[in-house]
C-alpha cells in the first residue's frame, strides 16, 4: 500500500484534531438538511398513502444504510486515510478507479451538491422577501466563499462550527418530535396495505422498495466520514462508533418524527395537503403544535440545517482531491498542506471556485439531477471493496469488521445496483451524465499517466 506520506519541508501535515462527537456532528450534519420536513409525503405517495408502510420505509432505508456504513467502518478504521473512497477504490482495483470517483465529485457531484444547497438555503426566503435569481446565486455564492475561507483557518475551527450547528438544529427537531408525540390525538392505521387496501403482495413489495429508494435520498451523505479519517483521533474506534451512532440516532429521529406527523395530522388532512401539492407536513405539524411560533421554529430548524450541511460538505470533499494529488495523479498544488493551518487550502479554494460557477450556471432542479446518479456506482464498489481488500491484503489489522460479513456486504451491494439500474430506467439521461463524467475523468487520469511516465523516464536519462 502507498500511504504517501511524503513531505517537503515547507509543508504542514493533517492534524488529529476530529473527536467522536466531531464525527458524528460532520455525518449528521451533512445527512439532515430541510428534507425531513417534506419527504416523507413522497414515501406516503410511493406507499399508496398508508402510513404503515411508509414508516416501515424509514426504518429499511436506515437498515440500508447502516449496513453501508458497517463496510465504510471496516474500511475507514484499517485504512484511516485522508481521502476515504479515493484510497479504498485505489488499493481494491486500480489508481484509475479512485481517480474517477475524486474526478466526479470534483467536477460535479462534490462541487454541484455544495451549489445546491447553497441556492436552496436563501431560496427559502423568498416568502418573506422579493428576491430575484440572481439575488439568490449572489447569495449563495457569498455563503460558499465565506465557510471555505472560514474553514481554511483549520479543521478544528471547521469541526467546532459543525458541532455548534448540529446540536442547534437537533435540538427544535426533538422538541417537535416530542411535543407531537405527548399533543397529538389522532390514531394513526398502521397496517402494513394500502390505503384502499386492495393491493396485491406483489404489489406492495414493489411500493415498499420504490418508496424505499426516496428515504435514501434523505440518508446520502453518512460517507463522507470517511473523507477526513486521517484527521479523526483515534480513527480505529471513533471511526466506526460515529458512523453507527448517527446513522442509528438519524433512523430513530426520522422515523419517529414520520410517526409523529401521523398522530398530529388526520390521514384526510394529509392527503389533501399532498394532492393540493402542499408536502411540508413536518411545517404544518409544528404549526398545529405551537401556532404561529411553529411556523418560525421550522424556518430557523430549516435554515441552520442547510447551513449546516454545507459547511460540512466544504469539510470533506477537499479531502479527496488531496488523496488524488497525493496518488500522483492530479494537480501537484491540491496535494500541498498549508504549513500554518494544517489543510488542503488550494484544493479548498479550488472547490469554492468550481462549486460558484456552477451556481452561475446551473439553477436548483438542474443541480439536484446532475448529482443523483453519479454516487450510487462507486458506493457499491466501495461496499465490494470489503471483500476485495479481505483477499489482497490479509495481514492488514482491522480494528473494527463489518457485522455479518460477507452476507451483509453482499445484501448492501446488491441494494446499489439495484438503485442503479432503477434510476437507469427511470432518468436515462442523469444516469448517462453520471457514466459520462467518470468516463471522463478516466481519460485525465491516463494524460497524467503518460505525462508522469515521461517525467520519470527523462529522470533517470539524466541520471545516467
Amino acid at each position: 500500500m502507498n500511504n504517501n506520506s511524503e513531505k517537503t519541508s515547507n509543508e504542514g501535515s493533517l492534524k488529529r484534531e476530529i473527536g467522536l462527537f466531531g464525527g458524528i456532528s460532520i455525518v449528521g450534519g451533512i445527512m439532515i438538511g430541510s428534507g425531513i420536513f417534506y419527504l416523507g409525503s413522497y414515501v406516503l405517495e410511493r406507499t399508496g398513502m398508508s402510513m404503515g408502510l411508509a414508516l416501515l420505509c424509514w426504518v429499511i432505508g436506515g437498515g440500508v444504510s447502516l449496513l453501508g456504513g458497517l463496510c465504510f467502518a471496516e474500511l475507514g478504521a484499517a485504512r484511516p486515510a485522508s481521502g476515504g473512497m479515493v484510497v479504498y477504490l485505489n488499493e481494491a482495483y486500480h489508481p484509475v478507479v479512485g481517480y474517477m470517483f475524486g474526478f466526479t465529485s470534483w467536477l460535479l457531484s462534490g462541487a454541484g451538491s455544495i451549489s445546491a444547497i447553497a441556492i436552496a438555503l436563501p431560496t427559502i426566503f423568498k416568502g418573506y422577501f422579493e428576491m430575484s435569481e440572481m439575488t439568490i446565486k449572489v447569495i449563495a455564492i457569498v455563503l460558499i466563499v465565506a465557510l471555505t475561507l472560514y474553514n481554511c483557518l483549520g479543521i478544528k475551527q471547521g469541526t467546532v462550527l459543525q458541532s455548534i450547528s448540529m446540536v442547534a438544529k437537533i435540538i427544535p427537531i426533538v422538541v417537535i418530535i416530542m411535543a407531537a408525540l405527548l399533543k397529538g390525538e389522532v390514531n394513526p392505521d398502521l397496517s402494513l396495505t394500502s390505503a384502499n387496501g386492495d393491493a396485491s403482495f406483489g404489489s406492495i413489495i414493489g411500493m415498499i422498495a420504490f418508496a424505499t429508494v426516496a428515504t435514501l435520498w434523505a440518508y446520502e451523505g453518512w460517507t463522507n466520514l470517511n473523507s477526513v479519517a486521517e484527521e479523526m483521533k483515534n480513527p480505529a474506534k471513533n471511526l466506526p462508533r460515529a458512523l453507527i451512532i448517527s446513522i442509528g440516532a438519524i433512523t430513530l429521529i426520522y422515523t419517529l418524527f414520520n410517526f409523529a406527523i401521523y398522530k398530529v395530522l388526520p390521514f384526510d388532512q394529509v392527503t389533501q395537503m399532498i394532492n393540493g401539492g402542499d408536502l411540508y407536513l413536518g411545517t404544518a405539524v409544528a404549526k398545529t403544535v405551537f401556532g404561529g411560533v411553529g411556523g418560525i421554529l421550522v424556518f430557523s430548524t430549516m435554515v441552520i440545517a442547510m447551513f449546516s450541511s454545507l459547511n460540512g460538505m466544504i469539510i470533506a470533499f477537499p479531502r479527496n482531491y488531496y488523496a488524488m494529488a497525493r496518488e500522483g495523479h492530479f494537480f501537484k498544488a491540491f496535494g500541498h498542506i498549508n504549513p500554518k493551518t494544517n489543510v488542503p487550502t488550494v484544493a479548498l479554494i479550488a472547490q469554492a471556485v468550481i462549486a460558484s460557477v456552477l451556481v452561475l450556471l446551473r439553477n436548483l432542479d438542474q443541480l439536484t439531477s446532475l448529482v443523483v446518479f453519479a454516487g450510487m456506482m462507486f458506493n457499491m464498489l466501495t461496499v465490494v471493496a470489503v471483500i476485495v481488500y479481505r483477499k489482497r491484503y490479509p495481514e492488514l489489522k482491522r480494528p473494527y469488521r463489518a457485522w455479518g460479513y460477507p452476507v451483509t456486504v453482499i445484501i448492501t451491494a446488491v441494494i446499489y445496483t439495484a438503485l442503479m439500474i432503477n434510476t437507469l430506467v427511470e432518468d436515462p439521461i442523469t444516469a448517462l451524465v453520471g457514466l459520462v463524467v467518470p468516463a471522463l475523468g478516466a481519460v485525465v487520469y491516463f494524460i497524467f499517466d503518460r505525462k508522469l511516465k515521461a517525467e520519470k523516464k527523462d529522470l533517470s536519462v539524466t541520471e545516467e
